[in-house]
């Protein structure tokens, strides 16, 4: 969750919807985001709403944090009130590290939910975590609560990459953390890669993904390393001490994982994300994805409720007071117009494997896509049959494609 946040409207005392926005919520599917905004110590590349211990005032510590989100879910309870989703779909704790949280308290937010509005039967329960921050025992407890699927940051298998990057974890960790899952019982593990890192050789990069296949994982995120101002990173380049992470080292990268995830039995279905089935795909972020409808719970927590979407405050202090105080931690909102989600709908969609529907387009964007296939950025066939679905070179260059099929 990037540290910034949007301008809007302000957001009511009681955080109330529009009759409009709660009249079908979770048609769509429905999803829970929970934020955890602690980390052990900050990554030099992470823009994200997160806080060290030493970073936090009063008012915001991890011993109360799973209370005071449990009073922002009762607040959400009262503000659809009549109009609750049929049941939640996917619940996704993220962060900063959600398993800096005693695996209880993890417990207590998903029974929370559960409580609240009902977890589906075959409902996706992920978190994320560093792979120092979980145990076998940890693992086990996760699971026991109903947890399905974990995410884990490994970045990268080269402790030279890892060292740029600050990571705290070796390199083998992440590995043995993903196993570690698998024995725990749980049926989808995920391992995270950042590519393109300064002083990432070809070999290094190699060798991660090589690692990734033989973990045995179902499940592989990549992505290019992006330098966010404000960072230590983007420090270090202004000064000169490591160089800017190059578009053309990214693109061979990139190739590289859809190569080698490919032959090991990954297929992607999104521009950075494989699975070995479609069992395995992240079905939280197919729900952003395609517009469905979420709420987000934690500082800074972004959330989406028929055509209406919110956060909160970013700090984990600030985020409190407000709940204390009973009012809504929301800090700003806006209403979609049609333009606007007809705008997300392209962007996002195109970035699937299932693609976008060509009758979606206008007639300013089909022919952009006519443009689009000529130039071999999209597959021939599901053109054929109504659909944008990037070739393999088109995922290279994918917002060059979305800009040229939105007005």
């Amino acid at each position: 969750m990037p540290g910034a946040l949007p301008e809007g409207d302000p957001v009511p005392a009681d955080g109330s919807l529009p009759a409009t926005a709660t009249a079908a919520v979770g048609a769509r599917g429905f999803g829970v985001y929970v934020h955890v905004p602690f980390c052990a110590s900050r990554c030099g590349y992470c823009d994200f709403n997160t806080y060290t211990a030493a970073e936090l005032g009063g008012g915001a510590s991890r011993e109360t944090y799973a209370d005071t989100v449990l009073a922002e879910l009762a607040l959400a309870a009262r503000v659809l009130g009549d109009s609750p989703p049929p049941r939640v779909d996917t619940v996704f704790v993220g962060g900063g590290t959600p398993t800096l949280l005693p695996a209880d308290d993890l417990a207590r937010i998903l029974a929370g939910i559960d409580r609240t509005w009902g977890l589906a039967a075959d409902a996706e329960v992920t978190t994320e975590a560093n792979p120092e921050s979980v145990t076998p025992q940890s693992l086990k407890t996760l699971r026991a609560a109903g947890y399905t699927r974990i995410s884990l940051g490994m970045q990268s298998a080269a402790p030279g990459v890892l060292a740029i990057l600050d990571r705290r974890h070796s390199a083998g960790r992440a590995t043995t953390a993903a196993a570690e899952a698998r024995d725990a019982g749980f049926d989808h593990v995920n391992l995270d890669l950042i590519y393109g890192t300064p002083g990432e050789s070809g070999d290094d990069f190699a060798a991660s993904l090589a690692q990734v296949v033989a973990a045995g994982v179902d499940h592989v995120s990549a992505y290019a390393l992006i330098v966010e101002d404000g960072t230590r990173l983007a420090a270090r380049m202004r000064r000169g001490e490591l160089p800017y992470p190059s578009d053309d080292v990214a693109a061979d990268r990139y190739l590289a994982a859809e190569a080698a995830l490919g032959a090991a039995g990954f297929s992607w279905y999104e521009v950075s994300n494989w699975a070995r089935t479609e069992a395995g795909r992240c079905r939280h972020n197919l729900l952003y994805w395609t517009g469905a409808d979420w709420w987000g719970l934690g500082p800074g927590a972004h959330s989406h409720v028929g055509g209406v979407r919110w956060w909160n405050v970013k700090h984990p202090t600030a985020y409190a007071k407000r709940l204390a105080a009973g009012e809504s931690p929301g800090l700003a909102r806006e209403l979609l117009t049609r333009d606007e989600a007809h705008m997300e709908d392209v962007m996002l969609r195109l970035r699937l494997a299932s693609g976008l529907p060509l009758r979606a387009l206008d007639a300013a964007g089909r022919a952009g896509a006519e443009r689009a296939l000529a130039g071999g950025l999209l597959v021939p066939d599901r053109y054929a049959a109504g659909q944008a679905v990037l070739t393999l070179r088109g995922r290279l260059l994918a917002d060059a494609v979305v800009r040229d099929l939105l007005p």
